[in-house]
């Protein structure tokens, strides 16, 4: 049985946890604040843009542009998005699982192959993927602490390379979006080939004209499309990875605190069964000596 002595020190880490986890929810709620910020301005204009991208794709030759190529997938790159850090709930293991579960049901003779590369982006898929055997293109990690656009340039940029020269043949990223500070949804996108608009009433659809011309905005829009695709994607894992956070925390707080209640009744009931004992021991004693005297 636990000492006073013991419990009290238990009693003390636990205190000491839970103002971290405290202190950690309230930076994890600023950091999604911002970042939700960022998110929800973000997604009207790459929504706006890929509409625009898939009406226009419906008014030209795409087999023309590299970026559109349809072939058989004889390699494929899955970029997966994750945290650099840890506590936040099962964000990380969810996006790892979907990877792995995605490319053993999908690419499992490729994969035997070697023919599938990993792009982490995100510590910890990397150290999951790495000491796991699995091919790795590219990592970056470190890249959250201060997101910004040229990070995803720099991945887009890689990655149509790529498909454009032929090392790989589709390009497929899972991470996960955020929905509200609650909830985050696992998602897997195709990024490349870009898929054009399948729409079965094309005569229906509204017909702009472009200036200068069809050909010269598609061919300035995909680059454009592509990045701001990989940056809303990076937004959103931020977001969502900020809000399982700040979920994370305040479960860890609302378990210290029921924690602390359990030892803190643990500890009443220790020191009364002390104080009990040494009640006992004076009467014991005081009655043994009546009977001496």
């Amino acid at each position: 049985m636990a000492t006073l002595r013991d419990i009290r020190q238990r009693i003390s880490g636990v205190k000491s946890t839970q103002k971290i986890t405290k202190a950690m929810k309230m930076v994890a709620a600023a950091k999604m604040r911002r970042a939700t910020e960022a998110i929800i301005a973000a997604r009207p204009y790459a929504k706006k843009m890929r509409e625009l991208l898939q009406h226009l794709s419906t008014q030209v030759d795409v087999a023309k542009y590299p970026q559109f190529e349809q072939r058989e997938v004889k390699g494929v790159v899955i970029v997966v998005v994750t945290s650099d850090r840890g506590l936040c709930g099962a964000f990380n293991s969810n996006a790892i699982k979907a990877a792995t579960h995605h490319i053993a049901q999908r690419y499992a003779e490729l994969q035997a192959a070697g023919k599938v590369e990993l792009v982490c982006i995100g510590k910890k898929g990397f150290d999951f993927f790495s000491k796991r055997g699995y091919k790795i293109r590219s990592k970056y990690t470190g890249i959250f602490n201060s997101l910004n656009f040229a990070v995803a340039k720099a991945v887009s940029a890689d990655l149509v390379n790529g498909f454009i020269n032929g090392e790989f043949d589709k390009v497929e990223i899972i991470f996960n979006e955020f929905k509200n500070a609650a909830q985050q949804r696992l998602v897997t996108e195709q990024f490349l080939p870009v898929l054009p608009e399948e729409n079965e009433q094309k005569e229906a659809l509204t017909d702009y004209i472009y200036e200068p011309g069809k050909d010269e905005i598609i061919s300035a829009l995909v680059p454009k499309h592509l990045n701001f695709s990989l940056w809303r994607i990076l937004l959103d894992s931020h977001a969502a990875s900020q809000s399982a956070q700040m979920v994370a925390m305040e479960n860890a707080s609302t378990n210290a605190k029921e924690l602390l209640r359990i030892y803190q009744l643990n500890y009443n009931k220790a020191r009364q069964a002390a104080i009990t004992k040494e009640l006992l021991e004076i009467v014991g004693g005081a009655e043994a000596l009546r009977n001496a005297g």
